[in-house]
């Protein structure tokens, strides 16, 4: 995909601050007046079986865009792909509401989209967002020497989603995971900027050490990653051990062999790295005593699963560093 993005013509609109070529979480434009609008898309195929909380997992994760830069949503259009001859519309509705409901806890409406027939469905949105000025924004970029890494939210969305489609795993592990990746990640962003966090993202697709790694290409730095430090939902080494591993993780994995240290981990804790997360948390990037206050106030709004994970360091070679134990 890489390859791909570079050979597009390159973009000399100076108020175009940030594009596809920094890997960021979204697009930023400087507006006459000194704003900056925000903007990004996102949609994928089922991953659970309810309607209703696939269209608010959906919604969430395309909000996170948004947060991981330090925006507030403003509205959103909906994109829908939908096999209007095979299921009923009554399924499409619960989608739809769905992400409706997340869009009205982000304090925004769905002003609208576009659908098409298509054989599998496919739901997400476009955010558009908006900060006051460029010192409002987060970037992935400005991770210093000596920060501590947190995450928001805990790893294995991909395994449990595996094996939800193979009926692989009790109901009793499924819930906390849909209410997680049904969790905007608004609280995290908005203490980020009270606790002066220094570079930001999310975590999604690419895994934990895909965006890790972005992060830490775009600020120059390396990092060290402690694995007994890393939330888990409750299950997902058991599932791991009994191969419930998406093709996405598994291609994480290769993706990142080359820029990781793993020292002493199992294959098995290697893939929970690099498992690729829907609507995952926030990986933030902040001096220590900040991170401490940080993690302890979120506790206190309900987000149990926040946690140091790791800390960044002088750029060197491999670029991340991961440990079985702190």
């Amino acid at each position: 995909m890489e390859q791909v993005l570079q050979s597009l013509p390159k973009v000399d609109d100076p108020n175009v601050l940030v594009d596809f070529s920094t890997s960021d979480d979204a697009a930023v434009y400087r507006q006459p007046d000194g704003s900056l609008l925000i903007a990004t898309l996102d949609f994928f195929t089922p991953i659970v079986n309810d309607p209703y909380d696939y269209g608010a997992i959906a919604a969430a994760n395309a909000l996170s865009d948004i947060y991981a830069m330090g925006a507030e949503p403003m509205f959103a259009l909906n994109i829908i792909g939908f096999p209007k001859d095979e299921l009923p519309l009554t399924v499409l509705e619960e989608i739809l509401k769905g992400g409706s409901a997340i869009a009205k806890k982000a304090g925004i409406f769905v002003l609208g989209g576009h659908s098409i027939d298509d054989r599998e469905p496919k739901y997400g949105m476009v955010i558009l967002g908006r900060v006051n000025g460029v010192n409002d924004l987060i970037s992935n970029n400005h991770a210093e020497r000596d920060d501590v890494l947190v995450l928001t939210k805990p790893l294995g969305t991909g395994i449990i989603n595996t094996a939800i489609k193979h009926r692989t795993v009790q109901e009793s592990e499924v819930q906390p995971v849909i209410a997680a990746m049904k969790t905007l990640n608004r609280d995290g962003a908005r203490l980020a900027k009270k606790y002066l966090v220094h570079a930001m993202t999310d975590v999604t697709g690419f895994g934990l050490l895909g965006h890790l790694h972005e992060l830490l290409e775009s600020s120059q730095k390396s990092a060290e990653i402690y694995f007994d430090q890393l939330p888990v939902f409750a299950g997902v080494m058991d599932l791991i051990a009994q191969n419930e591993i998406p093709g996405g993780t598994r291609r994480n994995l290769v993706s990142v062999q080359e820029r990781v240290d793993f020292t002493d981990l199992t294959d098995d804790q290697k893939i929970l790295a690099a498992d690729a997360q829907t609507s995952g948390g926030l990986l933030l990037s902040m001096s220590s005593p900040n991170a401490e206050a940080f993690v302890k106030e979120m506790d206190s709004l309900g987000h149990h699963g926040t946690s140091i994970i790791g800390r960044v360091i002088d750029e060197q070679d491999p670029q991340i560093r991961v440990t079985a134990t702190r």
